[in-house]
């Protein structure tokens, strides 16, 4: 066993010293020039950090309805590894990303709020978080890195600059357009050009006086009273990133966002205008060269929104009792749509609602997206001692998705269908413009609805609320979210509810749907069966074409193909008497043209045709497995030995484990024992 000397000696081992040492490093004004030469990067702006930040992980090009969207990793592989991964979102995040990007290259948008709006739990904080979270690990790489200043004190202490500015803010005006010749010289096009922007905040224009009287206007002697650090950014530290959310009226007020009067150091200086006694750490001041998050934004008083205007336009904070003072910071607000209703209507906030550029983050309305959402909670990893039966997350998440889409206009559309379309399904007579037509016929979609969190919490609750079950099922569920909507705040009105509990009963019609089809498709998973009808149609289907007869392999003679098989194979997949011909020669032209390439034809390559075999032989042997003798209480073992077969598959190759596999195959008897088999 090791001793506690060993682990700590093994930990050393682990220990980069180095690393540590690039990210503490110190060193005079002279040699940061020759960094701001070799990497004129470390003088970015705030935007053009965050956003160089989301690009350094990389993107993907995505077609989403015919049309190329870009898919930024930073939302799914950065995010995935700290927990917070975004799916389904590509389309407002690139519209975020945009933004990012116009305000990097100064195009106006640097001078607005960026608000996320969208209903409660549509990601908005989660968006927020992982941009701070990026910031963060960016500044510690060597592409991320930037730099700021300390002055030196008595008794070689040092002071560090309280807003993290920039040292390039120290050369005088009248020196900053030769300096910045120099930097720049040689630069390439596609490189950033070096600028210096602003000017020292109050305590480092006091400190800079102090020293340039001290050295007789000598700057150059001057520098020698700072050192230049490198700057790491961190939430935690309030260095770079801040945090500002509404609290009681009465107990807040605007210093904190631009700093308050150190009152304990009034006696040192004698004034409270000297900026040595006052504390420059309020969001807006520590946030400086990084990112503030507001939020629930416009929840706050109209005393903290005013500061915002000409944080947002001019760059500018207004300390107390201090001189405008700039700031280099990325403002992001989010709120929820009943806040966002109140500023349109508020005539006096006309000035903020013109400096903010609202950006929607909707619920997710793709299934698959919605089901990643509940699955990365909800697992084998997380979720131990009980199994999660098939569907039962799918289903949840079903439902969370028709309660956010809005009914089609299409007669012939159900609101289900609509919601298969959207999640990549083909129908009959819909083409991907037709989903984009819908698309658009609701721009608001997804803005309403329910909460993921709600579905999360109901999951929960069906995972403890049977402590002597060993499997939650979708029942279980279903029940849950059926219980909770009655109490649920957002639920506005009697015919929400009702439309809710009514999306509720369409759910559980499309889960016996899907249990059935799993189900036929363990019974009749009998490969050398499959392939004996398989054969059997296509040498049908072969002679039918050619007009010719097929030999019967049992008497020898020849007979006309059997058009009752046929037909009991292709009415399984809805095809008509009409289109029968069509689809008998497009097998055929199938497998003419697999034998051109010296392949062989298998019925599972062709998804359409192995449902229907699937499905016709299912027909033939659901009478032998007396699937209904389940509801009784007597199984003769024969039949038993067929059915324990069959809760093998499901086990095997649909996820059920021995307790949801015989719950599954007791619900599906039961429907066939009511007569409601699919036909």
């Amino acid at each position: 066993m090791a001793t506690g000397k060993a682990i700590l000696g093994a930990l050393r081992q682990e220990l980069n010293l180095s690393d540590y040492r690039k990210k503490h490093w110190e060193g005079g004004f002279e040699e940061y020039l020759d960094i701001v030469r070799a990497n004129p990067e470390v003088t970015r702006t705030a935007y053009q950090r965050l956003y160089d930040m989301i690009i350094s992980h990389g993107t993907e090009e995505v077609y989403e309805n015919k049309e190329k969207v870009t898919r930024y990793k930073f939302f799914t592989e950065f995010a995935a590894k700290h927990g917070d991964a975004i799916y389904g979102l590509d389309r407002p995040l690139m519209h975020l990303a945009n933004q990012f990007k116009a305000a990097a290259k100064g195009y106006g948008t640097e001078k607005r709020v960026l608000l996320l709006h969208g209903p409660v739990g549509s990601s908005k904080s989660t968006i927020a978080r992982l941009l701070k979270k990026g910031l963060e690990e960016y500044s510690r790489t060597d592409e991320g890195m930037l730099f700021s200043f300390a002055w030196k004190g008595d008794n070689n202490t040092w002071q560090k600059c309280p807003m993290h500015e920039d040292p390039l803010r120290l050369a005088p005006l009248e020196l900053r357009p030769a300096l910045l010749e120099r930097l720049n010289e040689g630069r390439k096009p596609t490189e950033y050009d070096v600028l210096i922007q602003g000017d020292l905040c109050p305590f480092c224009r006091q400190m800079y006086t102090e020293r340039v009287a001290k050295f007789d206007g000598d700057w150059n002697r001057m520098l020698e009273d700072v050192k230049v650090y490198r700057l790491i950014l961190s939430e935690q530290d309030r260095i770079g990133i801040g945090t500002f959310q509404p609290k009681d009226e009465k107990n807040q007020d605007s210093t904190e966002l631009t700093g308050d009067i150190n009152y304990r150091k009034i006696a040192e200086y004698g004034t409270d205008s000297d900026p040595r006694a006052f504390n420059f750490d309020g969001e807006l001041n520590i946030a400086n060269r990084g990112l503030v998050e507001f939020i629930e934004v416009l929840k706050l008083d109209v005393a903290f929104l005013y500061d915002l205007l000409g944080a947002s336009q001019e760059h500018k904070i207004k300390p107390k009792k201090f001189a405008q003072t700039d700031i280099d910071e990325v403002i992001l607000g989010h709120t929820n749509e009943p806040e966002y209703r109140r500023l349109q209507n508020n005539e006096f906030m006309e000035a903020l609602r013109d400096r903010t550029v609202k950006i929607d983050i909707p619920y997710v309305t793709r299934l698959k997206d919605e089901i990643r959402i509940y699955e990365k909670d909800f697992n084998a990893d997380r979720v131990r001692g009980k199994h999660i039966a098939p569907h039962t997350i799918e289903i949840a998440a079903m439902w969370a998705v028709l309660t956010r889409l809005v009914q089609p206009k299409h007669a012939n559309l159900t609101l289900l269908q609509k919601l298969k379309l959207y999640n990549g399904k083909t129908l009959p007579g819909f083409t991907e413009d037709n989903v984009v037509e819908l698309k658009r016929e609701a721009l608001n979609e997804g803005m309403h609805g329910i909460s993921p969190r709600y579905i999360q919490d109901k999951i929960s609750n069906a995972l403890v609320a049977h402590p002597q079950e060993n499997c939650v099922n979708p029942f279980m569920v279903l029940q849950e979210l059926d219980a909770g909507l009655r109490h649920h705040s957002l639920i506005t009105s009697p015919e929400q509810l009702q439309h809710f509990r009514e999306l509720l009963s369409v759910v559980k019609e499309e889960y016996e749907d899907l249990v059935k089809n799993e189900v036929q498709r363990a019974i009749a998973a009998d490969e050398d069966a499959l392939t004996r009808l398989c054969s059997n149609y296509i040498d049908n289907v072969k002679a039918y074409t050619q007009r010719e007869k097929v030999r019967n392999r049992y008497t020898g003679n020849y007979e006309e193909p059997d058009e009752r098989l046929m037909r009991s194979v292709e009415e399984k997949i809805d095809i008509p008497e009409g289109r029968k011909d069509d689809f008998r020669r497009e097998i055929m032209n199938y497998i003419g043209a697999l034998a051109i390439d010296g392949k062989r034809f298998d019925y599972k390559t062709n998804e359409r045709l192995q449902k229907a075999l699937e499905m016709k032989l299912f027909e033939d042997q659901k009478d032998t497995i007396k699937l209904t003798s389940l509801v009784s209480s007597v199984v003769d073992k024969a039949t038993q030995e067929k059915i324990d077969v069959v809760k093998s598959r499901l086990i095997r190759n649909y996820g059920y484990c021995d307790v949801c596999s015989t719950d599954v195959l007791s619900f599906v008897a039961s429907i066939f024992a009511r007569g409601h088999a699919k036909k």
